[in-house]
């Protein structure tokens, strides 16, 4: 992914955001230790499922979490049997840009992309970013990413991007959704109707829209340092994380402090010129607000729905399982009676 699709690949992960985002204090980075590759042999279940319930109709909700152990084999009979006595699955909240123009016609933007991912006016990341956090961008990026020059010269947010990614690979943990994938072709196979939750940006003209933001600024310095703690301090609490989700530890999910740098790479999107002009600054609570919507007709119209939701949706500071319950819903967590 690159350029204006980092963006919005930012956007998206950012609507999830971690189980939990507790502020940590600032301090000293601590050594940076080689971490070994994360193994998880046999098949795990995963955490059980949320029901939402009135009048008799049901939602039962699933609760996934990014990152998760790479080579995790996942299987639940809890899922199965859900899937298989519900009419519809609903899909969990998502951002997306409509630019109004078949794939083909999309191939011809690459070219612009990959420019877009550059700092305005040819600036080096060393020149934007303060000494002390580009130094430890050295150390890491050395680790990390090899010898590669060229994401020297991209913009904090994405150069962040880029070492997040490869530094989750490396700790034997995958941004991949295998239990979406899993969770759809359960659905097809069981014929359910399949409902997204997307809410959209238009385009209208995308050309003009990637040659702004190449003109644009923008404020990601709190970003790239947010991200170099994550990767120095938070990786082994992520490894818990995707071993607890992996064994349906909801308890150690819910209490793991897990702090993120969603929120800042968010901002520093959503608070640009682009951003705003393009109605983006609010898109994130109008997808929320879009997936209860469709959570309240999924349990009016069937008599069992399923939903997906990322853990942090689930369980998180101003969480979706507490805003239907603060429109009238029963919810039970997983193991409650």
């Amino acid at each position: 992914m690159h350029g204006w699709i980092v963006a919005v690949a930012w956007s998206l992960v950012c609507l999830a955001g971690p189980a939990l985002a507790q502020q940590q204090a600032p301090g000293a980075p601590p050594p940076i230790t080689e971490l070994a590759p994360m193994t998880v042999s046999g098949t795990h279940p995963g955490p059980g499922l949320w029901k939402v319930s009135r009048d008799g109709h049901v939602l039962w909700v699933l609760g996934t979490l990014s990152p998760l152990p790479r080579k995790m084999e996942w299987h639940s009979q809890e899922v199965e049997l859900a899937i298989a006595g519900s009419q519809e699955l609903l899909l969990p909240p998502t951002l997306s840009v409509d630019t109004g123009r078949g794939l083909f016609r999309n191939l011809f933007l690459i070219p612009a992309l990959l420019k877009a991912r550059k700092n305005p006016d040819g600036k080096t990341l060393q020149e934007l970013v303060p000494a002390d956090a580009y130094a430890r961008w050295t150390v890491l990026k050395a680790r990390y990413i090899g010898g590669d020059r060229s994401v020297e010269q991209w913009r904090p947010i994405f150069a962040a991007l880029e070492l997040y990614t490869a530094a989750i690979k490396r700790s034997g943990l995958t941004l991949d959704n295998p239990v979406r994938e899993r969770v759809e072709k359960l659905a097809k196979r069981a014929r359910l109707t399949i409902t997204p939750a997307t809410s959209t940006v238009r385009l209208e003209d995308p050309k003009a829209a990637i040659k702004e933001f190449q003109r644009t600024s923008l404020e990601d310095q709190t970003c790239f340092v947010r991200t170099l703690e994550v990767i120095e301090r938070e990786i082994d609490t992520m490894r818990e994380q995707a071993n607890a989700w992996s064994v349906g530890d909801v308890e150690l999910l819910r209490h793991s402090p897990q702090t993120s740098q969603y929120a800042a790479c968010q901002a520093a999107l959503s608070e640009s010129t682009l951003a705003r002009n393009l109605g983006m600054g609010n898109l994130r609570q109008q997808s929320l607000d879009l997936w209860l919507d469709k959570a309240e007709a999924a349990l009016v119209s069937n008599a069992s729905s399923f939903g997906l939701l990322p853990i942090g949706l689930v369980l998180g500071p101003g969480n979706l399982m507490d805003a239907l319950r603060a429109r009238g819903y029963t919810v039970q967590a997983p193991g409650e009676d």
